[in-house]
């Protein structure tokens, strides 16, 4: 089995004296683990970080047993926000939410193509942690596990969404949602409108939102925790006030 595809490191670990383990998300193939010969040393490294941009060319004997692969880097990766630690931080939470979420080897371009709009725009301080929070909601759609916030769930207003229900992922209107508000989740208008400003508080209540969702139905399933690197990501966020 062969293939040639646009990838990104999501993760790599020693393997042998010289090569490594590493795992990658892939444009139209999927998650796949494959061994890189070389991988352990100096050079290859700084390609190896998570959130390096690469093109793999992956071979096989037989479909079903761990293949080898040989990375071209693309581009600056990593190494571009080496200045900035808190961007640094939110990319290696996409790998790990990746990583952890995504089933081996099954063609999933959407959570690709959410990956890649991420990593586009980590180098904007004041931008990149709500694009993070629409980056988690492409994950759960492209899973199959969308949230539906065109409507409200009770009277199919489109008016005034201010809630999300936390069993269906339906959002819920002001008037029908207030009876109920202490047991529904908060919708942050930027995840209705790229055109909505940001408030104190929307990006926490967006964070939390997607939390929720990949919890209940993604890493709940699986006996999971949400990733270590993603809880610390939100700590220090929630540190430096830039939720």
């Amino acid at each position: 089995m062969e293939f040639e595809d646009d990838a990104y490191v999501l993760s790599a670990r020693v393997h042998g004296e010289t090569g490594a383990i590493v795992e990658l998300l892939t444009a139209h193939h999927g998650k796949w683990a494959a061994h890189v010969a070389g991988g352990a040393s100096r050079r290859m490294k700084p390609f190896l970080q998570a959130g390096a941009r690469t093109i793999v060319q992956y071979r096989a004997r037989v479909s079903d047993q761990l293949g080898s692969a040989a990375l071209e880097p693309v581009g600056e990766g990593p190494a571009a926000l080496f200045d900035d630690p808190m961007a640094l931080a939110g990319l290696s939470a996409a790998a790990a939410v990746v990583a952890a979420a995504l089933p081996e080897r099954e063609p999933h371009p959407g959570a690709f193509l959410a990956f890649e709009a991420l990593t586009a725009a980590l180098a904007l301080p004041d931008v990149w942690p709500a694009v993070f929070v629409r980056f988690e909601a492409g994950l759960l759609q492209d899973l199959g596990f969308g949230l539906d916030l065109s409507k409200c769930a009770a009277t199919g207003s489109r008016d005034d969404l201010i809630y999300v229900s936390p069993r269906t992922g339906r959002a819920v209107c002001r008037t029908a949602g207030e009876p109920y508000k202490d047991r529904l989740l908060p919708l942050p208008p930027f995840m209705l409108s790229s055109q909505s400003r940001l408030s104190p508080g929307d990006v926490l209540a967006g964070l939390d939102l997607t939390a929720h969702f990949l919890e209940l139905f993604v890493f709940g399933p699986l006996n999971r925790p949400l990733p270590p690197a993603r809880v610390w990501m939100v700590e220090r966020l929630t540190d430096t006030q830039r939720l």
